[in-house]
C-alpha cells in the first residue's frame, strides 16, 4: 500500500543511516584520540579500572624522585665514609710509626691532628640538600612503594637509612662512673685512663655503686682495640652494668683474656677483674659517657705523643677504622637496596603503562578499516535515503 503519510523505505534508511553515522563517530573519535575508551561513556567499567591504574603510575613517578634523592644522598654519604675510612688507615700508620722509641712523637702527634681535623671537615661537608647521615643520630625513611591492598587501600613503604655518626665529638662523661681507688689516672670523673697491664697482671676496674645510671648512658670497655659496651637501661644498677660489662667482654671471646664479676650491692662498688694472658702488655681502658658521642669520640683523645699514649692509641685506632669500614658498607647496602628499588619501580611503572595500553588504547589498524567501510556505508545509505525520499512522487502518477 502506497501512502503519502508513511513512508516506511525512508525510515529504515534514516535509521541505517544513523547507526552508520553513530559508529563513524565513534571510529573516528578513536582514530582522533588513540583510545577505544576515552571515557566513562565509553565503557564505564574499564574507565574505571584504567584511572586506578593512572593514579597509580603518577604515585611511582613520584617514588622514583624519591629514590633518586636517596640514591644522590647516600653516594655523598658512602664516599664520605670511604674517605673516613681512608685517613683513619692513614692515622694507623702513624701510631704505628710512633711505637718506636726514636721517633719525633711530637711531630708525628701534629699530623695525627691535621688528619684528624680532616676527617672532621669531610663529615661536616657529608650533606646533599641539608641531609647529612654522618652526623648526629636517628634515621630517614624514603618512600620505596605503593601497596595496593585487595580492597582497594593503599599503604606506603619506605626505605629506612640509619645515621651513621663519623663525628669525634666525645659524649658528656658521666660523672663517677667508675671508682678512682683501684685504678689509675681516673680522667673526668667518667674515664679510667689506658693502662699497660703486663701478662698474667690483673686490671681491676670498680664500677662506683654511688654514681647516677640513666638509661642510654654508655659504659665501655677497650681491650686491645675491641671496644666492648653495655648500655644502661631503665633501673640498672652498678652491678647490672658491672655485669653487662662482663658478659660483654665474655662474648668477645678475646684470647687470653678472662674477666670476673664481683657484685658490690648496697653501698658497696662492683667489681671487674680483668686479666691478661695473653702473653704481651696489654693495653686496656674505660670509659662511660651519656650516649651522645660520635662514632669516631675516641679520635678527640687520640694522644701519641707518649710511649703509653702511642700503645692505647693502637688499640683505639682498629676500632675507629672498624668504624668507618661498618659506616661505609652500611651505606653502600643502602645504595644497593635503593639501586634495586630503583630499577623495580621504573619496570614496574612500563608494565602498568602498557596495562593501561592494553585496556584503553584502540587498535588503529582496525580502526582504518572499519573507517573505510563506514564511510563506504554512508554514501550508500545518503544514496538509499534519497531514493526512498523519492518514492511519494510514483503516487503523483495515479492522478493524471
Amino acid at each position: 500500500m502506497a501512502s503519502l503519510l508513511t513512508n516506511t523505505s525512508a525510515n529504515v534508511a534514516l535509521q541505517n543511516l544513523r547507526s552508520v553515522n553513530r559508529n563513524l563517530a565513534e571510529v573516528q573519535q578513536q582514530i582522533s584520540t588513540g583510545k577505544e575508551v576515552s571515557n566513562a561513556r565509553d565503557n564505564a567499567a574499564i574507565f574505571a579500572v584504567s584511572s586506578v591504574i593512572e593514579s597509580d603510575v603518577k604515585g611511582f613517578e613520584s617514588i622514583s624522585s624519591s629514590l633518586d634523592l636517596a640514591n644522590s644522598s647516600l653516594s655523598v654519604a658512602r664516599g664520605a665514609a670511604e674517605t673516613v675510612t681512608d685517613l683513619l688507615t692513614d692515622i694507623k700508620g702513624l701510631v704505628v710509626s710512633a711505637q718506636e722509641d726514636n721517633v719525633d712523637r711530637a711531630k708525628i702527634q701534629s699530623d695525627v691532628s691535621n688528619l684528624r681535623d680532616q676527617i672532621n671537615s669531610i663529615v661536616e661537608s657529608a650533606s646533599f640538600n641539608g641531609l647529612n647521615f654522618l652526623k648526629g643520630t636517628g634515621s630517614t625513611d624514603f618512600l620505596s612503594s605503593l601497596d595496593r591492598q585487595s580492597d582497594g587501600s593503599v599503604n606506603a613503604s619506605n626505605i629506612s637509612v640509619n645515621v651513621q655518626n663519623l663525628e669525634s665529638t666525645a659524649g658528656t662523661a658521666v660523672a663517677g662512673a667508675f671508682d678512682g681507688t683501684t685504678t689509675t689516672g681516673v680522667n673526668g670523673g667518667g674515664d679510667a685512663a689506658a693502662q699497660l697491664v703486663a701478662n698474667t697482671s690483673v686490671f681491676a676496674l670498680d664500677v662506683d655503686s654511688g654514681a647516677t645510671f640513666t638509661a642510654g648512658d654508655v659504659y665501655e670497655v677497650n681491650i686491645g682495640g675491641r671496644a666492648l659496651s653495655y648500655t644502661v637501661q631503665g633501673g640498672d644498677t652498678h652491678d647490672n652494668v658491672s655485669q653487662g660489662l662482663a658478659n660483654a667482654i665474655n662474648a668477645a671471646n678475646i684470647s687470653g683474656v678472662t674477666v670476673a664479676h664481683t657484685a658490690g650491692g648496697a653501698g658497696t662498688d662492683a667489681q671487674l677483674d680483668i686479666t691478661n694472658n695473653t702473653g704481651d702488655a696489654l693495653a686496656i681502658s674505660a670509659r662511660a659517657s651519656d650516649g651522645n658521642g660520635g662514632g669516631l669520640a675516641a679520635l678527640a683523645n687520640l694522644d701519641v705523643s707518649t710511649a703509653l699514649g702511642a700503645n692505647s692509641a693502637l688499640a683505639d685506632i682498629e676500632n675507629l677504622i672498624q668504624v668507618g669500614i661498618d659506616a661505609s658498607a652500611e651505606f653502600g647496602s643502602a645504595q644497593n637496596r635503593v639501586d634495586v628499588q630503583s630499577e623495580f619501580v621504573t619496570n614496574l611503572t612500563t608494565a602498568l603503562r602498557e596495562g593501561i595500553g592494553a585496556l584503553v588504547d584502540a587498535d588503529l589498524e582496525e580502526a582504518s578499516a572499519r573507517l573505510q567501510s563506514l564511510q563506504v556505508q554512508q554514501q550508500l545509505g545518503t544514496q538509499a535515503l534519497s531514493i526512498a525520499n523519492q518514492a511519494p512522487n510514483s503516487i503523483l502518477g495515479l492522478f493524471r
